[in-house]
């Protein structure tokens, strides 16, 4: 609408409307006139109105002016609706800005609330560490005050104390120079008083030594002629000597019928109530056991049969053949029956212990464990002590499983010059009282080296069986077994300080077993309980698979080194055998380095 009223600015030019009518239109214009520079865009043109008030005729008069006006509101209602969309947005800007302006100051607000909460906390702690030193003054303050009361009172009880032992002492002395004084004045006075009755005491000596000799005399002649009268009338009357005899004799007979008859009662009373001294370990009940241990005894009076081969592993057909032993042997007591005499041999830590104890509980029969070993140092009482475990064996109702461990240290042969009379002496007995078959006793014989026995001990075995160390498949399941045991049970449990760590078990267990070639089920044993002790003494408690197998190697290290000593041993006796002695040289063993260590 600028045009309308002269207001131009830069090139905007009025629409061109068709002329409505002859001479209308700008045809009239004139062009002569100069052109307008842009300072005149802003300057009043009269000239404009009436060109505005001439369009406007022309408007009213053109067909097109309706067209023209609709058009024109449209472009100032678009304006319109323009400008208020910009107000709105500049409104809506303006509380943008407001928001903003108010986030701004709740931050700052924060800020403001945490710098005084922080302000208020380190002026709290500050009069805290004031109040603290100042008590701490306090108490420094009182404990001095205490201290020097109490050394005050310290000096005092001192100085009290040594007026009262200065006044014990002049006491004291006082009373030693009154005492000497008056014992002084009393000897003076006894002295006096013997002086003068001198004459009288040694009167009255000489008088009462004389009665004394008299009354003596006539005693020794009254004794005298009463026990010869006596012995006269005794001897003469010969009833009195027969009957002074025959009490003399049953005195005598009495005495040594009762020490017989103490010395039976006492055997029969350690049979019955105590275990012989050779016996090492027993599950035979007596009643000294029964009255030192009653929660052990219900616990053995409870405790179930188990089966013979329950925790022992070895090969599959030497298990069958000891499960056979087992059966027969559960019969045999149930029926009754004679016992058959076991030698168990083969290298040590190999099961024969254990197989023994399971054994007897399996046939639900008593065991006794007694060690070759025993039985030399008792020198003459081996013969007693051999016989007292026979007679006590002999009493047992439930039937007893006797082993003897390292029997060959005594049952050795008797040709032997190794084997001393004592000893010998002790075989005697042993084959003695097991001549013969027995139904009260079952008798086992576990040795490393059965060569050594007597003939005749052999002749008392009725079956031998052999424990060979175990091989790749019984080395697998004994290191599965322990190690279940050992770490993976406590572990689960939760009760100790014991943890493993994530790995394979599976394949180490079968590492293991393959590594561990020539170990005996006890050094098996022994290296789960080496797994629990790398676990307890590590930091955090945690059994590493490196830990694992350090301590394996550890074992098959140790175990060469055993092997060699025990070659080394062999050869040393070989060559003493042969040569004589062996020298010095031949008592040096070599070591055993890592490098023969599996890896």
């Amino acid at each position: 609408m600028s045009w309308i009223f002269g207001l131009n600015k830069g090139d905007q030019q009025p629409p061109a409307f068709p002329p409505s009518g002859p001479g209308g239109g700008q045809g009239d214009q004139d062009d002569s006139k100069p052109p307008r520079t842009a300072s005149d865009a802003y300057r009043f043109d009269s000239a404009a109105l009436e060109r505005a008030a001439q369009a406007a005729k022309q408007l009213e008069q053109s067909r097109y002016a309706k067209e023209a006006l609709d058009l024109t509101k449209i472009q100032e209602q678009g304006k319109a609706n323009e400008n208020l969309a910009k107000m709105k947005e500049y409104e809506a800007h303006i509380e943008q800005l407001k928001i903003d302006q108010k986030r701004v100051d709740a931050e700052e607000r924060r800020k403001t609330i945490q710098e005084e909460t922080k302000a208020n906390q380190q002026r709290a702690q500050y009069q805290d560490q004031l109040a603290r030193k100042r008590y701490e003054d306090q108490l420094a303050q009182q404990q001095r005050v205490n201290e020097d009361n109490l050394r005050k009172q310290e000096e005092s009880v001192a100085k009290q104390e040594q007026m009262r032992k200065a006044t014990l002492e002049y006491e004291l002395e006082m009373r030693a120079k009154s005492d000497q004084k008056r014992i002084e004045a009393e000897m003076k006075a006894k002295a006096k008083v013997d002086r003068e009755n001198q004459d009288l005491f040694l009167e009255q000596i000489r008088v009462k030594a004389g009665e004394q000799r008299t009354t003596t005399l006539e005693s020794i002649k009254t004794a005298g002629s009463v026990i010869g009268a006596g012995m006269q009338a005794f001897l003469q009357d010969w009833e009195k000597v027969t009957a002074s005899v025959a009490g003399l004799s049953l005195l005598a007979l009495g005495v040594y019928s009762a020490k017989g008859a103490t010395g039976v009662t006492a055997r029969y009373i350690e049979s019955k109530l105590g275990k012989p001294s050779l016996v090492r370990e027993t599950s035979r009940f007596n009643v000294i056991d029964t009255i030192k241990h009653p929660i052990k005894t219900v616990k053995r009076i409870r405790a179930k049969g188990e089966e013979a081969l329950s925790g022992v592993v070895l090969k599959p057909k030497l298990e069958e053949r000891l499960r056979d032993i087992a059966i027969a042997t559960k019969n045999t007591q149930l029926n009754k029956g004679m016992y058959r005499n076991i030698l168990m041999y083969g290298p040590p830590g190999t099961g024969k212990t254990l197989f023994a104890k399971k054994l007897a509980q399996h046939s639900g029969m008593d065991y006794a464990i007694l060690t070759g070993g025993d039985v030399a140092p008792m020198g003459r009482d081996g013969v007693t002590a051999i016989h007292k475990v026979f007679d006590w064996a002999n009493g047992s109702r439930r039937g007893l499983l006797l082993f003897v461990d390292e029997a060959d240290a005594f049952l050795r042969k008797r040709a032997s010059e190794k084997i001393s009379e004592d000893l010998r002496a002790a075989l005697n007995a042993f084959l003695y009282r097991t001549g013969d078959q027995s139904g009260k006793f079952m008798l086992v014989l576990a040795s490393n080296t059965p060569e050594q026995f007597d003939y005749a001990v052999n002749d008392r075995l009725d079956e031998m069986v052999e424990f060979v160390l175990p091989e790749l498949d019984e080395r697998n399941r004994l290191v599965r077994l322990y190690f279940e045991k050992y770490v993976l049970q406590p572990a689960a449990e939760g009760k100790r300080r014991l943890k493993v760590d994530q790995f394979d078990y599976g394949a180490l267990c079968s590492n293991i077993a393959n590594v561990t070639e020539g170990l005996s089920g006890r050094e098996i044993a022994k290296l789960g309980v080496a797994w629990q002790a790398a676990a307890y003494a590590s930091h955090d408690g945690i059994l590493t698979e490196q830990m694992v197998m350090e301590k394996v190697n550890d074992a098959v290290k140790q175990h060469k080194q055993k092997i060699f000593w025990l070659s080394e041993e062999e050869k040393r006796e070989h060559k003493t055998i042969k040569n004589g002695p062996t020298t010095p040289k031949d008592k040096i063993a070599a070591p055993i380095t890592d490098s023969t260590l599996p890896s």
